[in-house]
């Protein structure tokens, strides 16, 4: 069974309502990077005002996803940890680089951590992903294997594109890079999850 099989009813927020906590803050980080400019910020001082956004975004969806269900997911947790310790950094030194960084340090973070459950024979990747599906032992391992691959992907393609490109291309790449990339990837595993449902292989002839 999934790790997360008993976890249902109240404890689980709508899709829509989920998707909106988890993409809101990223929307105001670009909204305030584009349109700080109408209240007198320029350059690349742009940048501060939508991480500060971003931060108190970040901090209010955990917040009220907390107050509706009274739980906290771990991959929203851990990336809004990461998002107020180096978004503050960003604001208090005046350095975008911190903020930069987030997405390959966090990316990475689970790309290991997923790893390491493989090595240690534990079905992570229900907890990092909050995961309502229940997997066979080997679809598990092969959807974590290829989430984990995913994520340093999403890592090191953070790196080249800051380190190469201009403040706002990253900052573009972070909403509407990104987001279709893990979209994409994620439903192309469709076919891997419908393969090894737990369910549909013990009714085949000759399982348990």
């Amino acid at each position: 069974m999934s790790a997360l099989a008993d976890e249902t009813g109240p404890s689980r927020l709508p899709p829509l309502v989920k998707l909106a906590l988890e993409l809101g803050p990223l929307g105001l980080f670009f909204l305030g990077n584009a349109y700080a400019e109408r209240f007198g910020f320029a350059g690349d001082e742009r940048i501060y005002v939508g991480t500060g956004l971003f931060v108190a975004a970040t901090v209010a969806a955990l917040a009220l996803h907390y107050a509706l269900v009274h739980r906290l997911p771990i991959m929203p947790l851990v990336s809004g940890v990461v998002v107020v310790i180096f978004g503050g950094l960003t604001l208090a030194l005046r350095d975008d680089l911190f903020i930069k960084l987030k997405p390959t340090i966090v990316n990475a973070l689970f790309g290991t951590v997923l790893l390491a459950g493989l090595w240690w024979r534990k079905p992570l990747l229900a907890i990092v992903l909050d995961s309502i599906f229940d997997l066979t032992e080997e679809g598990w391992r092969k959807l974590t294997l290829r989430w984990a691959l995913f994520f340093f992907v999403l890592a090191a393609l953070n790196e080249i594109v800051w380190r190469n490109f201009s403040t706002d291309f990253w900052v573009q790449f972070k909403v509407f890079g990104t987001m279709p990339l893990t979209l994409v990837f994620a439903l192309a595993q469709t076919p891997l999850i419908l393969r090894h449902e737990a369910k549909r292989s013990a009714s085949e002839p000759g399982q348990a």
